[in-house]
């Protein structure tokens, strides 16, 4: 059998605890805004995608211009990426995996419709479902829920001015200290927004069509922005159809010079039918079937989110001071196993505070926070009777709570040399009430776990040039169990199980720059695991969530590598280019001396993820970009590593054309062979062991076939 999982962690030292809380107190007085000392690194950016989109210059204070948010991101001393939605407002762009597939260390995998797999350094490497391990914010404000579980169906691409990925410990920017760190997906404003009106709509393959609009005004001090998204597919597969809603809005508001509010809502409204997994002859050869379970339950998940958040912003005397607040209700209702019937808030407030100073003669850049967000999930399960509420089996509350101190600091000893030191301190609570009192849960059964620690940081930039620097970093991270973790479900019951947190140590090294026509983004890393999270799935083939266990020991290292060259330029003699660009991912995931496991492979994630781009850009608005998605060799599909899906290469064309008038064609080509291959795994421990065998195995999602989308989008 497997590891059992041990006690919850100890309490951090009190003592540590009052050495930061002097270190934030003392070093408080000194700063500035770091953005006013911007660091004016380029991006790497894909060639292929539409010309760069001119927006206005500058922003607001609550939210800084686009080029004022790339030169922040590349301030960061550690690996992090800067996408600017410019690259992909005029393509397809359904899912997280078109908006970040272009970006090396991060693994984005389609399972069925908006569901994917998203994992940054093998953060949540075997969850079968949803997120674990990475922090998503929407305008630096966090979108998980208080226990850090969190899904991505109320991120709408069409809704989006720009993506910041901070990987593993360089989120603590925003307090985030995960293995996988933080996604920050930014918003548009009145301010910064691509033009006052845009309308857009396109579809393709699998009867599938969305319609999109956003209109803003500003008013003196005043600027709105509205936004929706309506889309509607049927999938690939059978039993995958698709609805969603969308829509945002923020109203910003200037109270006084130097002093902004601005407030953010949401309504996202999800009705995702479920077509389960396959053997992996099914998968490899009738990919469009769905599993006869999903199909007899009628296996869906329908989500219906609301969100209100508040940004207010100070300009001080020194430095800038960001008050957050937010409020987000969920409701889900989720037939797959059992009819998964939830309803729960979360909310929280988190005061920033970014700054520089001069010290003696040297630059000194700073960030301290805080974050104080807890929240409570009503969680009721029933008999699915057909995607129905049957008799009900089991009655449950889930809490959640989490008080959090951060700060980083950069201390420039050279002109072009900075040392940062950084520390989060945090406690974290979960509370799980069983009520009891049905045939599956009879018993009454409460259960709480707090986590408790301290993480630190310490790093060295080197910036020779301007757009070119070297960098290397320590971090540590905890992971705290989300309720999927901590209540599992084994034989139909529920059973609280307190885990310990995930803790590690990740050390890695760097550089990016640009020099003429070469761009890159190459980074090194290692993490030694304490305790890792590890998943597997019990019965993939009905759904039922996945169980999970403390790995003694464990390593994830690997290689995250981005490079870009202009070809050719003036092909034609009238300013036209081509550009190749490689984006390599090597993931080396693995036990170490594991009782159960030994030295195995981590199953779930293949080792090497590769994607060519080719790209031409035309003056005229004219651009042609195929690719290839290549996988050489397939992920182990269980930790015992008895069995390996083969790997694939998918051949993709892009085109289109953007006119001077704001208007702009494009059509996507995905798939071009039609190749059959399996795009993610229900991982289990044992293959061979599996009932009838690893051909028995209904663990596996086929990926999507030949597609093409085309679309047509106005600005103006």
């Amino acid at each position: 059998m497997l590891c059992l999982p041990r006690v919850a962690p100890s309490a951090a030292s009190l003592h540590c605890a009052a050495l930061l809380s002097m270190l934030l107190a003392t070093t408080s007085v000194l700063a500035q805004t770091v953005a006013s000392t911007p660091i004016p690194l380029a991006e790497i950016t894909v060639a292929g995608a539409a010309p760069p989109v001119s927006g206005p210059p500058a922003g607001s204070v609550t939210v800084p211009s686009v080029a004022q948010q790339r030169a922040v991101v590349t301030a960061t001393i550690g690996s992090v990426a800067f996408v600017d939605a410019a690259g992909f407002q005029n393509r397809y762009a359904n899912t997280l995996r078109d908006v970040l597939r272009d970006t090396p260390g991060v693994f984005v995998q389609e399972r069925y419709g908006q569901e994917l797999r998203l994992s940054v350094r093998g953060s949540g490497i075997a969850r079968g479902f949803h997120l674990r391990g990475i922090e998503l914010l929407q305008d630096g404000i966090p979108l998980n829920l208080a226990d850090g579980s969190g899904d991505f169906y109320q991120i709408d691409p069409l809704a989006l001015r720009s993506i910041e990925v901070y990987k593993g410990g360089n989120a603590l920017t925003f307090g985030a200290t995960t293995l996988g760190g933080a996604i920050n997906f930014v918003t548009p404003t009145a301010h910064t927004t691509f033009a006052p009106n845009i309308l857009r709509i396109d579809g393709g393959s699998f009867n599938t069509i969305r319609e999109s609009f956003q209109f803003s005004r500003i008013s003196g001090p005043a600027d709105v922005l509205i936004s929706g998204t309506l889309t509607n597919s049927d999938g690939y597969r059978t039993h995958e159809t698709q609805r969603t809603q969308n829509f945002n809005a923020n109203l910003g508001y200037r109270l006084a010079p130097g002093v902004e509010t601005r407030f953010y809502l949401g309504a996202y409204d999800t009705d995702q039918k479920l077509p389960g997994t396959l053997t992996l002859l099914d998968a490899l050869n009738t990919p469009q079937r769905a599993n006869p379970t999903a199909i007899g339950g009628n296996q869906s998940r329908q989500v219906e989110t609301q969100r209100i958040a508040n940004r207010t912003s100070f300009l001080l005397d020194v430095g800038k001071l960001d008050i957050d607040t937010w409020a987000i209700h969920k409701s889900l209702y989720h037939p797959i196993f059992q009819v998964i019937d939830q309803d729960g808030w979360t909310y929280g407030i988190a005061p920033r505070w970014a700054g520089t100073v001069d010290l003696g003669g040297y630059r000194n850049d700073m960030i301290l926070g805080l974050r104080a967000f807890a929240g409570q999930n009503a969680a009721r399960q029933f008999v699915n009777v057909a995607g129905q509420r049957g008799s009900q089996t089991l009655e449950a509350l889930q809490s959640a709570s989490n008080y959090e101190a951060y700060g980083e600091n950069r201390f420039w000893f050279l002109p072009d040399m900075a040392l940062m030191t950084g520390a989060k301190l945090f406690s974290s609570n979960r509370t799980y009430s069983n009520k009891g009192g049905f045939a599956a849960n009879p018993t009454v059964q409460f259960g709480t776990v707090t986590y408790e620690g301290i993480s630190p940081k310490l790093g060295l930039l080197w910036q020779p040039l301007p757009d070119i620097q070297v960098f290397g970093d320590i971090t540590r991270s905890r992971d705290v169990p989300d309720f999927s973790d901590l209540a599992q479900t084994n034989l139909l019951r529920t059973t609280f199980v307190p885990l310990e947190a995930q803790r590690a140590w990740t050390y890695e090294a760097g550089t990016r720059g640009r020099i003429d026509r070469l761009a890159w983004d190459v980074t090194a890393y290692r993490s030694e695991l304490r305790e890792e999270l590890i998943n597997f799935s019990i019965n993939p083939g009905l759904n039922i969530p996945a169980a999970t266990f403390n790995a003694p020991r464990t390593l994830h290292q690997g290689i995250e590598a981005a490079v870009s060259l202009e070809v050719v330029r003036d092909l034609t003699g009238i300013g036209d280019t081509v550009s190749l660009t490689q984006i390599w991912t090597h993931n080396d995931f693995r036990f170490v001396r594991d009782p159960v496991f030994g030295n195995n492979r981590i199953a779930g994630i293949p080792d090497d993820v590769l994607r060519t781009v080719l790209g031409y850009v035309h003056p005229s608005g004219f651009y042609l970009s195929p690719s290839v998605d290549w996988v050489p060799r397939g992920a182990f599909a269980d930790h015992a590593n008895t069995l390996r899906v083969p790997g694939y290469a998918l051949v993709n064309v892009q085109t289109g054309i953007d006119f001077k008038n704001g208007v702009s064609l494009f059509v996507d080509a995905r798939n071009l062979t039609d190749a059959r291959y399996v795009s993610d795994i229900s991982v289990v421990t044992n293959a061979a062991r599996v009932a009838g065998g690893p051909a028995a195995l209904t663990a596996f999602y086929p990926g999507n076939g030949r597609s093409v989308f085309a679309g047509v989008r106005a600005a103006f």
